[in-house]
């Protein structure tokens, strides 16, 4: 066996490769794809490989000349409007083409009656636009930090992810020829983050990373969660009716994870047993990318090739962090887990006791300076995903609240949320929840956070002002060790991973005029703020 320049294992096969396949769509526009196949096996099963990032470079290696060299054909695709496919790529608008590649699959005199669909990222999405229509013949789907909508995760907690839409569009704008992938990937985070410190409105944006307007950008800034340019684009009602087993690799960095999740618990709802891995990786992560490969390789050879002597045996299998180990279990959520919360206690105090009668703790949010962040979930990996807080917490706008050191180790593995009880004197203002393990020598490191976008009504103020607000975080899967500490940070602002709240409630795209908000964080009965972590029991 060979190994290629990405470190991937090719197999005993030698394989030939036609160029450049024309493939028609429904409305009369050519894709074009590349066609690798072993030499000396018999129309073996197809593994379909979708990219609007080219079909040669990386991709071609890893998924079309990694695949056949290990008996399977493989097709790679470039989507509409990329790479010489005819037409103009229409972001995350995939169902059409992806069913019409699926009938010209069907119809080749070298198709051998099944296969599968393999890809991280969007490659993941494309095959969740196909998958519930494409017919008996698809036996297997592989897809790594991806999920079947992106609406939740443009807009997390009704924020705007305004780094990743950036760094997004500028990647696809860009990727154009053959040689572009060598520069995007590196260069675009850059550009992105000198866009956003412009002190520009976000609808100029685009402009500073690309050189000109795009309209997608542009899209997601004017349609919100709710709005009906998401539905067509969501196939999460569909997940359930997915036949085919679904093999899904995550990282607890990665943006998706927490709707891949739910992706999970769909087809665990729907009767299915899909297979599930998650390791200390964020969204582009090359480590990833090369042991998916494998893991794909054994998920095909299983369920198109009648051969599971590769797979493990349990269906779910964890990297949790601090401890440094792998673990596996039959399910997510973990089994014999339970929620555990913990209080904001007055003087940054944190433990699982009930708050006393206390002075809630008060903050200022300017959003002409935003709370910054500093590591967390990245779709690139320009900033280390995990980095210690200590410099933001110095900070006068970021509230800290902290445990005593813990005498035995304590081991969280699973759905994290907050419990706030909050007042604000601007009906639009934002809440920002990480969680940290802090070192004996100080090191605060984030583990997960999460964040939720208040506007007037929701959730609606009680007598007081004060209103209730639930904040759903990643989820985690961490060991603190005896003689660490458990940190709670609560902020305002995680700039530029969301766009700041300017407080006024003008559209985001717009909005210029920028007001403080003074916030106060309660913990008091009655109005407990609270973390809840899933701990094992017992």
């Amino acid at each position: 066996m060979g190994v290629t320049a990405l470190g991937l294992q090719n197999g005993p096969h030698r394989v030939t490769v036609r160029r450049d396949i024309e493939v028609p769509a429904a409305d009369g526009v050519t894709l074009l794809a590349d066609h690798y196949a072993p030499v000396d096996v018999e129309r073996p099963p197809t593994i379909l490989v979708r990219s609007p990032y080219g079909r040669r470079g990386p991709f071609g290696l890893m998924c079309g000349q990694t695949f056949a060299s290990h008996g399977f054909q493989a097709v790679v695709q470039s989507v509409r409007g990329g790479f010489g496919s005819g037409g103009v790529f229409e972001p995350l608008d995939e169902r059409e083409d992806g069913l019409a590649t699926v009938e010209w699959l069907k119809a080749q005199p070298w198709f051998g009656g099944t296969f599968a669909m393999h890809g991280p990222s969007y490659l993941g999405y494309v095959q969740w636009a196909l998958a519930a229509e494409a017919g008996p013949e698809l036996k297997a789907l592989s897809m790594q930090v991806t999920a079947s909508t992106f609406r939740d995760a443009v807009n997390v907690g009704g924020t705007f992810a305004l780094e990743s839409a950036l760094i997004w569009v500028d990647v696809t704008a860009r990727m154009k020829h053959p040689l572009s992938g060598l520069t995007t990937g590196i260069m675009s985070p850059r550009r992105a983050r000198r866009a956003t410190l412009s002190g520009r409105p976000l609808s100029e944006l685009d402009s500073l990373a690309t050189g000109e307007p795009q309209r997608f950008f542009q899209e997601l800034l004017t349609n919100g969660p709710d709005t009906p340019f998401w539905d067509r684009r969501d196939f999460s009602p569909m997940v359930s009716q997915v036949q085919a087993p679904v093999n899904m690799t995550g990282g607890w960095y990665d943006i998706f994870l927490p709707w891949q999740l739910k992706d999970y618990a769909a087809l665990r709802a729907g009767g299915h047993r899909p297979y599930l891995t998650i390791g200390p990786w964020f969204h582009a992560d090359a480590r990833m990318m090369r042991g998916s490969i494998g893991e794909s390789l054994a998920w095909f050879r299983a369920h198109l090739q009648d051969d599971p002597s590769e797979l493990r045996e349990q269906a779910v299998r964890l990297f949790v962090t601090g401890l440094g180990e792998w673990r596996e279990f039959p399910d997510w959520p973990v089994p014999g887990m339970r929620e555990q919360r913990w209080h904001l206690q007055p003087e940054g105090a944190l433990s699982p006791d009930a708050p006393p009668e206390s002075e809630p703790d008060v903050y200022r949010y300017d959003p002409a300076h935003p709370t910054p962040f500093l590591g967390g979930p990245t779709l690139l990996g320009d900033t280390h995903p995990q980095t210690d807080q200590r410099r933001l917490e110095r900070r006068r706008d970021v509230l800290t609240f902290t445990s005593e050191e813990l005498t035995e180790d304590l081991e969280i593995i699973g759905p994290v949320s907050a419990d706030l009880f909050v007042r604000s004197d601007r009906p639009h203002t934002d809440f920002v929840v990480r969680l940290c393990d802090v070192a004996p020598d100080g090191e605060s490191l984030n583990l997960c956070e999460g964040m939720r976008r208040l506007v007037p009504g929701t959730p609606e103020e009680d007598g007081d002002g004060v209103r209730r607000v639930a904040v759903e975080l990643w989820p985690a899967g961490h060991r603190f060790l005896k003689g660490h500490r458990v940190r709670v940070q609560v902020c305002s602002g995680a700039y530029p991973r969301i766009a700041r709240n300017t407080g006024t409630g003008e559209p985001i795209g717009t909005a210029t005029e920028m007001v403080t908000a003074a916030q106060e964080i309660f913990h008091e009965p009655g109005r407990a703020s609270s973390i809840v972590l899933p701990v094992m029991d017992g």
